[in-house]
């Protein structure tokens, strides 16, 4: 028994078994082999770690690391829901015979994005210019078509030599309860413009409105009949976004 205790790492010596004044009694025979099965066990478990190249320390430092990788991936952005999340922008009309012109309503549907709800807040939408769909259930069909053409034609939007409409955040500043102030850079036409704007959450769902000006991007306004009917600079962007969960 001595020559076992000396082969034993020092943490698991405090199990060897206690010297009894009576070897030869059963009971005491017992509490022996007990003790020393427990030892044993000890070293073994001991010994693995080892031969794993891990000493006790160590293991309990990979066990903490894995904690904390766990904690940090829990932390890391949410993809944006696209089939639950809308982007609606609404074009309104001015001049002197707009009362005879029709304002615009078009569906952006979201490509892709995420959300961090954890610090650094942060949000990122990307919109395929080509996927741009004008709504306006009040005009024709073939009428509609040709606002939707115009729309994506190098007049306005050239899908074709710009195929992104993209929004990064910079900052995000909380403003109250479930509110925040969101500055970012926005992406149309080949431009970038820093905005700024509002953000409320309501029953899960991130929304606000966004105006943004054409030629700030680049785009000249459109006009028909001479002048007389033009669209506005300033459009109004509505966004209703959900976070997968």
């Amino acid at each position: 028994m001595p020559c076992l205790l000396t082969a034993m790492p020092p943490s698991s010596r405090h199990c060897a078994p206690r010297v009894l004044p009576d070897r030869n009694s059963t009971a005491c025979r017992s509490r022996i082999r007990r003790s020393c099965w427990r030892c044993a066990d000890k070293l073994a478990r001991w010994l693995l770690l080892v031969r794993r190249g891990m000493t006790p320390t160590r293991s309990i430092a990979l066990a903490l690391a894995t904690v904390a990788a766990t904690a940090v991936a829990s932390a890391e952005n949410r993809p944006i829901d696209a089939d639950r999340s809308t982007l609606t922008v609404f074009v309104y009309k001015s001049g002197l015979f707009s009362a005879f012109a029709d304002d615009h309503v078009i569906r952006a549907p979201i490509a892709f994005g995420s959300i961090s709800t954890d610090p650094p807040l942060a949000v990122e939408v990307s919109v395929r210019s080509a996927n741009l769909r004008v709504l306006d259930p009040r005009l024709a069909t073939d009428k509609r078509a040709e606002v939707q053409t115009r729309m994506l034609s190098s007049e306005v939007l050239d899908s074709l030599k710009y195929p992104d409409i993209t929004f990064t955040s910079t900052a995000i500043e909380s403003s109250g309860p479930d509110r925040w102030m969101v500055t970012g850079g926005l992406s149309i036409h080949g431009e970038t413009r820093s905005t700024r704007f509002p953000v409320v959450r309501q029953d899960g769902r991130y929304r606000g409105t966004v105006v943004v000006k054409q030629r700030d991007f680049g785009i000249q306004p459109i006009s028909i009949v001479g002048g007389t009917v033009k669209v506005k600079d300033e459009l109004k962007v509505e966004f209703d976004i959900v976070a997968q969960r």
